[in-house]
């Protein structure tokens, strides 16, 4: 991970099983993050590969760990796609019930 920065924000996750994750660097310094996005970080294991978390963003009031995977390989990408794309669909779903819910709202009160 570059210095001065905190994590990677998710922005796409393929769905091929061997796709790419597309990624932004988060500087240290931002103060807010959309709702609903995820949030990577990965450092070197003690012993072996990489130590990566992820958490997801700006639900309630506060960020909900997704998951752990500790000395993950050097592949660690394919191992924490499955998690990352259902969260993904998760969120999109969410968000467009909400949409739903807010027209729906706004029709029952004309």
């Amino acid at each position: 991970m570059p210095d001065g920065v905190h994590g990677a924000l998710v922005r796409r996750v393929s769905t091929r099983p061997d796709g790419p994750l597309d990624v932004t660097w988060i500087a240290a310094e931002t103060p807010e993050l959309p709702l609903g996005r995820i949030r990577l970080r990965w450092e070197p294991a003690s012993l072996s590969g990489w130590d990566v978390t992820a958490h997801l963003l700006g639900l309630a009031t506060t960020e909900v760990h997704l998951g752990s995977w500790p000395a993950a390989t050097d592949d660690w990408p394919r191992l924490v796609r499955p998690t990352l794309y259902e969260v993904i669909g998760l969120c999109a779903a969410l968000a467009f019930a909400t949409e739903a819910l807010d027209l729906s709202n706004r029709v029952a009160a004309v």
